[in-house]
């Protein structure tokens, strides 16, 4: 197939990019600067140039290919709301263009859309519309373009990671280098579900490929790190006091991470494993942690305090 693939110069997508031309499949990336135009390009897809602060300059993508997989987001934390809604209206523009055709659009949300809050466990068969969380909007969408006969499916990621970055725990990281001090509320015993991106790359073109409309399936390894682990090992490595804060501490500490810092994500992946024989193989989140070059992310916040 030849995919229209948002993101596909990042993290995650760029893993995709190379999954998906690796298994013979075409991929037209989306780039919206010159840098991202050269990756895309020298990693052997087309290019395709465009912005999310523009959903109309996406709509001929999509004239021109078999399907659409859609990881670009704006992960601006400080404007999560607002970067919410953006992607909404990305995947509504899309999802217009698709209209009328049988091409399958893969949308990515987070795993906590599937916490109606009467489980423990988010699974892939639950959704709460009114879910409190803003990345509800995406699924809402997703779930608007479906009435519409659009071929949605729907990828829900944990934290995605390697060595390099690590979901929400990378600025958590980033916080604690800051502040001098690596925290956690209560006893830190929250958890967070969590995967290999190379695993994650993997589960988007086994829903591509085998995936169903209207389906959800959740990119999950681990259904739930202790948040205590991740805090110890991150203190270790950087040297610094591991201190347990109280609810009520937890804002004037975290400011905008609160939010995520106090938050119960785990998640199971049980029926996708089951749907798509996927089966993740990448080390642990724990294990990149503990192999990360923590050297080079403490001169980095030094030369900028410089």
């Amino acid at each position: 197939m030849r995919v229209f693939l948002t993101g596909a110069s990042g993290f995650i997508g760029s893993r995709i990019l190379t999954e998906l031309l690796a298994t013979g499949h075409q991929v037209l990336g989306l780039a919206r600067s010159d840098s991202s135009a050269q990756k895309i390009s020298a990693a052997g897809a087309d290019v395709y140039r465009g912005t999310l602060d523009a959903p109309e300059t996406l709509v001929k993508a999509v004239e021109h290919v078999d399907a659409v997989i859609h990881t670009a987001f704006d992960h601006d934390f400080h404007h999560f709301a607002e970067n919410c809604q953006k992607d909404r209206r990305v995947i509504h523009a899309i999802g217009q263009a698709l209209k009328g055709s049988e091409r399958p659009f893969i949308i990515t949300s987070g795993t906590g859309m599937g916490d109606e809050g009467d489980t423990a466990v988010a699974r892939e068969d639950q959704f709460k519309p009114a879910n409190t969380n803003p990345r509800v909007a995406s699924e809402n969408e997703g779930n608007a373009l479906l009435a519409e006969g659009i071929n949605i499916r729907v990828v829900r990621l944990p934290q995605v990671h390697d060595t390099t970055r690590q979901g929400l725990v990378t600025p958590y990281i980033q916080q604690a280098i800051e502040k001098g001090t690596v925290a956690c509320v209560d006893e830190g015993a929250n958890r967070w579900s969590a995967a290999h991106v190379t695993d994650v790359a993997r589960l988007y073109r086994l829903v591509l490929e085998q995936g169903e409309r209207g389906q959800r399936y959740h990119a999950v390894a681990e259904e739930g790190v202790p948040f205590r682990d991740i805090a110890e090992v991150v203190a270790r490595k950087l040297d610094l006091p591991l201190m347990l804060l109280s609810s009520a501490e937890a804002e004037a500490h975290f400011g905008w991470f609160t939010l995520f810092a106090t938050m119960n994500l785990r998640a199971s992946s049980e029926w996708t494993r089951q749907q798509l024989d996927w089966h993740p193989t990448g080390p642990s989140l724990i294990e990149d942690l503990q192999n990360m070059d923590y050297a080079s992310l403490l001169s980095s916040s030094a030369s900028v305090k410089a």
